[in-house]
């Protein structure tokens, strides 16, 4: 039998919502806070699941998918009596500043395949918010994510170049060395 929603973690639940999300040909993949809680070995906590709308299935498909679930909708966030987390459901397409995300992630676990932003576009994405919002919290998220995982360097650095922030990709490349 499968896990039961207030036994599961972060993976797990995401896992459990991707597959029954894929059940119905709805494509969501992690992105956000919660992949940086993972990639970064729980420096970073998030209370919340961005899964992303890859095609922008209609909500209303999703929505049906999350009652059948046992969330309810609360303002943009879909909850559950048995968990803290919450889910969100922000529309694709899915990418990283002005770039589409090509290869996405998994990570099997006891209740479903989580399907999220590798750890190369995880950082992406945080330093997007850097980037365009000098968000400095992001940017630090993107360091620890670095730090504990093989990622395309080369590539985040041709992506910052397109985006025009090269001098902001020094900056995280002097942190991260640090």
């Amino acid at each position: 039998m499968k896990k039961q929603i207030k036994d599961m973690d972060l993976k797990e639940l995401g896992g459990f919502i991707c597959d029954a999300m894929l059940a119905k040909d709805i494509h969501v993949v992690l992105s956000g806070g919660s992949c940086v809680e993972i990639y970064s070995r729980g420096e970073y906590s998030s209370w919340d699941l961005d899964l992303i709308n890859r095609y922008n299935e209609q909500y209303k498909k999703i929505h049906k998918v999350m009652q059948e679930l046992g969330f309810k909708e609360h303002n943009k966030y879909f909850v559950h009596e048995d968990t803290k987390y919450f889910i969100e459901f922000p529309s694709g397409p899915l990418g990283v500043g002005d770039a589409p995300v090509e290869d996405i992630a998994e990570i099997d676990t006891e209740a479903g395949v989580l399907r999220l932003l590798t750890p190369t576009d995880c950082i992406k994405d945080r330093l997007a918010a850097y980037f365009h919002w000098d968000d400095e919290q992001s940017l630090q998220q993107a360091i620890w994510v670095a730090q504990q995982n093989d990622c395309d360097l080369d590539s985040i650095e041709k992506w910052s170049i397109k985006e025009g922030e090269e001098k902001k990709f020094s900056n995280f490349i002097e942190l991260l060395k640090k």
